[in-house]
């Protein structure tokens, strides 16, 4: 690990102007490259006390051994150096879009003298005429087979089309009509070269003009009663249609835009692209990175725009682009969009209408290619195994930990707290063994006190299991629990008569708390104090990468790579969301309480009929005992039990409407969390912020 101190240029060497850098590693690899409008500035960032700066910059400072930089005129240079040095040195700190799938195109190659329509994938050929991406090649070909009734165009391969040529008989396309069969000579060069743009036209989204054009001529044939003409204009009518309606509207003013969308987590972000031609979507396509630098919604959509636009020019790129969130500064992003089209860019974000709710889609798409992602990665089981071996060597235990349990606790503004436990088995959620906790001991916010009561209730009752079982056994004894396929433990440990594992019966290899170095000491403190040391800790801070271990000053920086951290993240996520549903439920239930709830054997039918009888809590707690048998299904037992429970409970203050200090009239059968009517202009006490 390199000290940033020893390479850190010296004062006024780097120049106050704009410019791209680029970070080398010991062996003179370029691992980071960046741009900035101001050099001095930006590089002045990288060489502040490490603990200020982003673990991600840390490790990438520490990682480096030399920095150096280019000067260039605008930031619009800086902006296209940038994205030429990252095509050529590919640094492993940059962000780096990969597809998440080979998308394929409509391809029409304009650089052969008789030009080809075919589905083409990988890199874009020079003379070559794109369309799409398509999310399948077979949505390729179907389009395709629509208009070759109305632009023959070749389609055959050179091998096919040299034997065609050479044997004077064309393929079966040129004897149905499908290809003008330029082969055999039925058209010339310079005629099929005129059919190809014609399709690449109409391709682009200017199809009113040939329909128009169908539909005269249809016209024309039948005035002449050429019906058979007549009839076969009438099919190609149809045909391209047809092939219009596999693309619908979506944008009425027939606008030329594609919409970039961007999802994201705290390690991974997803980038999905709609292309918008004529008002209709004709391609679709999506990207997938690792966030190895610090780095915003906008710094992703500039990756994302220098990725899509760096090798197009002319119509390649569209008049509008709409995105998420703005590059900071726009000014050179837009500019240099507008010199790959040789004219205006419009770069902005959808604030209403049909393109605010076409970008909702994308963003949609965005988030599920990202869930698809976490999924494919989680259900690999060659990947989990890596992930598994990645956390032992980074945590130095002796053998990969099959079994995880991780913790977290959930408040609001220090009420209802509440702790959840998640278990992950050779990678994979057990959520059969889930727990939840409430917190007893102590009333308040103290995220470490209840961290130490969480572990200390877990493993209490996990030692009383083996106790009770006398199934206590010690290192040489210590049966390896057994895994199935599935990921289920089997074949160890105390059973119910059912055969089901007792709660809490299996300790853990390793215990991970949502938290920094105080929430593990905690962990770590109360396992000492129950004499259990044959189980690992550990702590995952949110938002940030590192892992604390027990008694460490400085936590454990895994790679931005590493499977190993993504498992523990996915861990880490899935106990905050079971402590977060718990806490929202409790929460809930709080608020849904009544006096009513302490009345014994009243349950929810005759709760709702005397509310419904009465109209109101206020009422029924005015109402005598009499009035309460009325009420059917409450006897007089019951009602004076009803009458006790609801003169015990104070009556809530009148609601009082905060802007004009009237008091407000309650209204009937809402109900807050004292029992009383809640108003309609009450403040809401639920809000606040949960953790």
């Amino acid at each position: 690990m390199a000290d940033p101190s020893s390479y850190r240029p010296k004062p006024g060497e780097i120049p106050d102007s704009p410019g791209v850098y680029r970070f080398r590693d010991e062996h003179r690899r370029v691992i980071y490259v960046g741009k900035a409008k101001s050099l001095r500035q930006r590089l002045a960032n990288y060489f502040q006390d490490l603990a200020g700066l982003h673990p991600r910059t840390r490790s990438m400072v520490t990682t480096a051994a030399s920095v150096e930089w280019t000067v260039v005129s605008t930031e619009v240079e800086a902006l296209q150096l940038e994205y030429s040095w990252i095509k050529e040195y590919d640094p492993r700190f940059n962000v780096k879009y990969r597809d998440d799938k080979s998308y394929p195109y409509l391809a029409v190659t304009m650089n052969e003298e008789y030009p080809r329509v075919q589905v083409m994938r990988g890199h874009k050929k020079k003379g070559v005429r794109y369309f799409g991406p398509y999310a399948h090649a077979w949505a390729i070909r179907d389009t395709v087979d629509l208009l070759l009734r109305v632009f023959p165009v070749r389609t055959c391969s050179a091998g096919v089309f040299k034997n065609a040529a050479r044997t004077g008989r064309p393929c079966l396309l040129g004897y149905i009509g499908k290809c003008s069969a330029p082969c055999v000579d039925r058209v010339s060069a310079e005629e099929h070269r005129e059919l190809a743009d014609e399709f690449c036209d109409f391709m682009t989204g200017r199809t009113n003009t040939y329909i128009r054009r169908l539909e005269k001529q249809m016209a024309e044939a039948a005035d002449e009663m050429e019906y058979e003409r007549a009839a076969r204009l009438r099919d190609d009518i149809g045909a391209l249609k047809k092939a219009m309606e596999k693309n619908a509207v979506v944008l009425a003013d027939a606008t030329d835009a594609d919409l970039i969308a961007v999802a994201e987590d705290e390690l991974e972000a997803a980038v999905q692209i709609f292309h918008v031609r004529g008002g209709r979507v004709r391609g679709q396509r999506g990207w997938v990175t690792d966030k190895v630098e610090e780095i915003t919604t906008g710094a992703l959509v500039e990756h994302a725009l220098q990725q899509l636009y760096g090798e197009e020019t002319g119509d390649a790129v569209p008049k509008e682009v709409l995105v998420p969130a703005l590059p900071d500064p726009v000014e050179p992003v837009q500019e240099w969009l507008a010199g790959r089209r040789g004219s205006g860019v419009s770069l902005r974000i959808p604030q209403r209408g049909d393109k605010k709710a076409l970008m909702e889609t994308v963003e949609r798409n965005a988030q599920q290619a990202l869930v698809l992602h976490k999924t494919k990665r989680a259900s690999d089981l060659t990947t989990r195994s890596r992930a598994l071996e990645e956390i032992a060597d980074a945590l130095d235990l002796d053998s990969a930990p099959l079994r995880v349990e991780c913790y977290d606790i959930s408040h609001l503004q220090g009420d209802d707290v509440v702790a959840s436990m998640v278990v992950f088995e050779d990678g994979l959620a057990r959520k059969s063994e889930y727990r939840r906790f409430q917190i007893k001991g102590f009333a308040g916010q103290d995220d470490v006190r209840s961290m130490h009561e969480v572990i200390t209730r877990r493993f209490r009752r996990y030692l009383a299991e083996k106790e009770k079982t006398g199934e206590w056994t010690d290192g040489e004894n210590a049966e390896t629990p057994e895994i199935d396929r599935n990921g289920a433990i089997v074949g160890t440990g105390p059973t119910e008569d059912d055969g089901r594992p007792k709660k809490f019966a299996y300790p853990p290899q390793l215990v991970v708390v949502d938290g920094g170095a105080p929430q593990v000491a905690a962990a770590r403190r109360a396992l000492d104090e129950l004499g259990i040391d044959d189980i690992a800790v550990c702590g995952l801070a949110k938002r940030l990468e590192e892992v604390w271990l027990p008694g460490d000053d400085d936590p454990v920086v895994l790679p931005r790579t590493s499977e190993g951290l993504y498992l523990l993240q996915r861990v880490r996520d899935e106990a905050h969301r079971f402590a977060i549903t718990y806490q929202r439920a409790k929460r809930s239930k709080r608020f849904r309480s009544s006096p009513l709830d302490d009345v014994p054997g009243l349950g929810d039918t005759r709760k709702q009929a005397l509310l419904k009888h009465f109209g109101s809590l206020k009422k029924l707690r005015s109402a005598t005992i009499d009035q309460i048998c009325e009420v059917p299904g409450i006897g007089r037992k019951t009602a004076e039990t009803i009458a006790v429970a609801l003169a015990r409970s104070a009556p809530a203050a009148p609601a009082v409407n905060t802007a004009t200090g009237e008091i407000m009239e309650e209204e009937p059968g809402t109900m807050g969390s004292s029992g009383e009517p809640v108003a309609a202009g009450a403040p809401d006490e639920r809000r606040g912020q949960e953790t």
